[in-house]
């Protein structure tokens, strides 16, 4: 273990509090460490997929984190206080999700954590953030069940944990979106749904059947993948002969590339529809070009480009030359990132200007309000993000382009 500058901090009487100021050596993990400028280091940890399969969101994840972390420190935006960001690989593991999350833990310059990109990762990690009042906020988890609870569909919604936080909107509204722009837009009435069995994509399939039938659709068939084997050859021959217009698939894009490929390679006459999680240039890659042509995901949120609230995120995220793109959740992680700093600052100056214990950060997250990257960000009593808009897009031309932008039933 390498030495560190030792941090003098003064014991407040109430609270347990520490005062930002520092001095000395010191060599251990027992307390904020203190910058390069003389101000406290605040940690803000970061779990995502950075290799595997997923690695080109989980990376997007980590390079806009990491640009808002580098942007507070440009402007002293909480005074006295430097931050550095700490990030983990899960790839997209839950069992390396919740190792990660106790090491986050264990360290306590540690007052918040961006991620992860996965729902069923972040079940792994709830529980241990909030016994730790440890807050985290997720750029792209969608799944209803992480802040309303599991019996949340019936209308019985109950937050299981305050620690945690979502800058994406929720599958109870992405899925039944998708199916009326499937039903209005698009004229399709016969859908093949199949779900890799996840926390998210099982649950994202699910809210996508529910509103297609209730619209009048008819769900021809359904099916459970394994979307680690690669061959979907007889799933690809049940979609032919189901007389199916349309396929909608619950499930991230390493699966769903090739999925779409083998459909369609078998005869198939039909669109491929998924979330945000099939929403990034690699699925088109997988898929091949011409096979994915006229496929559909829908994605959280306003298209960013088109954002006058992204501008500057998008001038900064190109000066510093990162060498993977944003993709689809890089403006939610820089505004995930910041409401974190924002929730530092917040308890920062309800505590006299000094250093707050992890569940004040938690108390001011819930009030944390402000014009981000994706736009108005806040959150609701649940914890979840108040943005409810989203965005279909359909590949022309070999790239996802956008074609229609709203909220459910809009």
């Amino acid at each position: 273990m390498r030495n560190r500058s030792l941090l003098i901090l003064t014991t407040a009487v109430t609270a347990g509090a520490l005062t930002l100021t520092a001095c000395g050596s010191r060599d251990d993990k027992g307390g904020a460490e203190n910058g390069d400028n003389g101000n406290v280091t605040v940690t803000i940890g970061l779990d995502a997929p950075l290799t595997g399969e997923l690695s080109a969101l989980g990376l997007g994840i980590k390079n806009s984190a990491d640009l808002a972390v580098k942007t507070a420190n440009k402007k002293n935006y909480v005074k006295g206080v430097t931050f550095k960001l700490d990030s983990l690989d899960d790839q997209a593991q839950p069992s390396s999700g919740q190792q990660n999350a106790t090491k986050f833990v264990a360290d306590k310059t540690v007052l918040g954590v961006v991620g992860p990109l996965n729902s069923g990762v972040a079940e792994s990690m709830q529980k241990v953030f909030d016994d730790a009042k440890l807050v985290q906020v997720s750029p792209a988890n969608t799944n209803p069940s992480l802040s309303q609870g599991p019996n949340w569909a019936s209308g019985d919604k109950k937050r299981g944990y305050k620690s945690y936080f979502r800058t994406a909107t929720t599958d109870a509204i992405q899925g039944p979106f998708a199916a009326q722009y499937v039903f209005k837009d698009a004229k399709k009435t016969k859908a093949f749904i199949i779900d890799d069995k996840k926390t998210y994509g099982a649950g994202l399939a699910g809210t996508f059947k529910g509103e297609f039938e209730k619209l009048g659709g008819k769900v021809v068939g359904t099916q459970h993948i394994n979307p680690d084997t690669k061959d979907f050859s007889a799933v690809a021959t049940q979609v032919k002969s189901s007389g199916a217009e349309v396929v909608y698939y619950g499930g991230e894009y390493p699966a769903a590339g090739p999925l779409a490929k083998q459909i369609k390679a078998a005869g198939a006459k039909v669109t491929v529809v998924g979330g945000d999680a099939i929403f990034s240039p690699e699925y088109v890659k997988l898929a091949s070009p011409a096979s994915a042509e006229g496929d559909i995901a829908t994605s959280v949120g306003a298209p960013i480009e088109e954002l006058a609230s992204a501008k500057e995120f998008l001038a900064n995220y190109k000066a510093e030359n990162y060498k993977e793109a944003y993709e689809a959740y890089g403006g939610y992680a820089y505004d995930s990132t910041w409401a974190i700093i924002e929730a530092v600052k917040k308890a920062v100056e309800g505590n006299g200007g000094k250093l707050p214990e992890r569940a004040k950060v938690v108390e001011a997250m819930q009030g944390v309000s402000f014009e981000g990257v994706t736009g108005s960000v806040a959150f609701d009593e649940f914890g979840d993000t108040t943005n409810k808009q989203l965005t279909v897009y359909k590949v022309t031309g070999g790239a996802y382009k956008p074609v229609k932008s709203g909220t459910f039933g809009g």
